[in-house]
């Protein structure tokens, strides 16, 4: 493991090279985040002091999304599968086949040590924007609920990994891969609960997106933390979580294996 232990360690110094573009992609989010908690503060405005939609109170619901964005900070994949189909592209993992590396694990310590920069950049400004808006924050109900909820947090960024990684694979096959990472992080962050909270929605929808991985991705962690979920459910749903992981990541595992063998025929 100290391989990979030196490969977080050098990803993490090159990330702080790039700090200023991790805070002005964090000051960037702020401004979406305000912009979003400004229309759900308008939308409640007319409802009286007590109102609800679906099952959020105002103070829930901007709990929300500043939950999300915690979430966001630490799971989120920036530019790992743009790197990854780079690498396919550009002849670079050559070198990954011929020594004792695995890639997959090189790239999880890399994308690690991205989510740690980012956090460390990100962890001060974050803080006080929920020092600001304090009277809204909710707490989780208890201890057991935040433990859970961390488990769930890590899950959701392995889960976001993986996918990621297995989007990037496609490399192998396509010249140019960008339209299909578009378009699943366009589902994504309709399908997570990123955008709003999935259980607004009507419930044959909600149904039906159960089946997916995307509710594990964003809305689960997040609906766990502010205790809209039951503790049978919760156990329940780390199981389903973790059997999400485990497909993604055996989903990666055969695309690379399969993508290797079309590698080195193209490469003679």
């Amino acid at each position: 493991m100290k391989k990979y232990w030196y490969v977080l360690n050098v990803g993490i110094q090159n990330n702080l090279t790039y700090r200023f573009n991790f805070l002005a992609r964090t000051i960037y989010g702020f401004l979406l985040l305000i912009a979003v908690l400004y229309i759900w503060r308008t939308i409640y405005s007319g409802k009286g002091p007590e109102a609800m939609i679906g099952t959020y109170t105002l103070a829930e619901m901007i709990s929300y999304y500043l939950v999300t964005t915690i979430v966001d900070a630490l799971t989120a994949v920036n530019e790992d599968d743009w790197q990854i189909a780079a690498d396919i592209k550009d002849g670079n993992i050559s070198q990954f086949v011929l020594k004792p590396i695995d890639y997959l694990v090189y790239r999880l310590f890399l994308f690690f040590s991205g989510r740690a920069t980012y956090l460390a950049v990100a962890a001060a400004p974050l803080a006080i924007f929920v020092l600001c808006l304090r009277q809204y924050f909710v707490l989780p109900p208890n201890l057991t609920t935040f433990g859970f909820f961390l488990v769930s947090t890590m899950l959701t960024a392995l889960l976001q990994f993986f996918i990621s990684y297995t989007m990037a694979m496609l490399a192998f096959w396509v010249l140019e891969v960008s339209t299909f990472i578009f378009i699943l992080f366009a589902f994504e962050y309709i399908a997570s609960g990123h955008m709003f909270p999935l259980d607004i929605l009507p419930a044959n929808v909600v149904r039906v997106l159960q089946f997916t991985p995307f509710p594990y991705q964003m809305y689960f962690p997040v609906s766990l933390y502010l205790g809209k979920i039951s503790q049978q459910d919760m156990l329940l749903g780390l199981l389903v979580q973790a059997s999400w992981v485990a497909a993604a990541y055996g989903l990666a595992r055969f695309m690379w294996l399969r993508g290797l063998k079309r590698y080195s025929a193209v490469g003679g």
